[in-house]
């Protein structure tokens, strides 16, 4: 999972400009304009853009990317309040990530719910494929970034991110454990893979922060207990002591900057090279590696 993250991070970097500036703009406007559409037309636009593998089978291949702009709420109050939320948080992750990695997450997380849905076919005559999970990870996104941005719970409770965030887990979990009728447990085999399909695009991109998460609960007690572990600790209350005295904390070995100068840049270091040694984001993939 790791080097899945290590490949979006290197694939970024790589193509900036990948990805659609203002994504989340396109995506509101569209599903406003199939909201209206469905006020009009008695639910036909969504009927003609959900998605429905026997109808793509037959030729109607817009319904593979069309279901992303299906509305989730039906009363023109929760959708243009629900509308305005996506739109921030959607904002607030691309601001942070850039326009290449959040096209790229949404992208990842609606290809594995389609490639999801469509398998979950196989045993169940169900295919989940909507957008509500895919926008709840968004949630999950944006509360992971900022842990402590304060939402108003109901418009009225101020209560952070990532209190909201661990709610909505907990309330997923219980509603899955609750399933007891029949009915819904006809849709659960169709649910589940959409569920997981969502939250797999979510531990791509957040793979480093679910390791911190995991170590601080104390699931990743035995790892950071082993002998490799308590030498790499010691290494880096080594490091920080000198990034101390130095008056900086990472500096390029091709070309010296250091992000003390030059805060904007990025800098990591390369696992191919003998040593420790740093780079900065124009030279950690095109330097020569160092060797005994």
């Amino acid at each position: 999972m790791r080097k899945l993250c290590d490949a979006v991070d290197r694939f970024c970097l790589n193509h900036p400009r990948f990805g659609i500036p203002n994504l989340m703009r396109y995506v509101v406007f569209i599903t406003a304009a199939v909201f209206l559409l469905d006020s009009f037309s008695g639910n036909a636009a969504s009927a003609m853009l959900s998605f429905d593998a026997g109808a793509i089978l037959h030729g109607e291949l817009w319904r593979i990317i069309t279901w992303l702009f299906i509305p989730e709420y039906d009363r023109m109050l929760w959708m243009v309040l629900g509308m305005f939320f996506y739109y921030s948080i959607g904002t607030s992750i691309e601001e942070s990530w850039g326009s290449a990695k959040f096209t790229l997450f949404y992208l990842t997380g609606a290809a594995l719910t389609v490639i999801f849905g469509s398998i979950s076919l196989l045993w169940s005559p169900f295919a989940m494929v909507t957008n509500s999970y895919l926008n709840n990870v968004l949630f999950l996104a944006f509360a992971t970034l900022y842990p402590d941005a304060l939402i108003r719970f109901y418009f009225v409770l101020p209560i952070r991110a990532k209190w909201l965030a661990l709610f909505y887990v907990f309330l997923t979990f219980s509603d899955i454990i609750r399933m007891n009728t029949l009915a819904v447990k006809l849709l659960l085999p169709a649910i589940l893979p959409v569920l997981l399909a969502a939250w797999l695009a979510y531990a791509v991109f957040f793979w480093d922060r679910i390791r911190d998460i995991l170590a601080d609960i104390g699931f990743l007690t035995r790892h950071q207990r082993s002998p490799q572990t308590v030498q790499f600790k010691s290494a880096v209350r080594q490091q920080k002591k000198k990034e101390a005295e130095r008056g900086y904390r990472h500096k390029c070995a091709v070309c010296g900057r250091t992000d003390a100068d030059f805060p904007e840049l990025e800098f990591r270091y390369c696992s191919r090279c003998a040593g420790y040694h740093c780079f900065c984001q124009d030279h950690i993939f095109s330097h020569t590696h160092y060797t005994e």
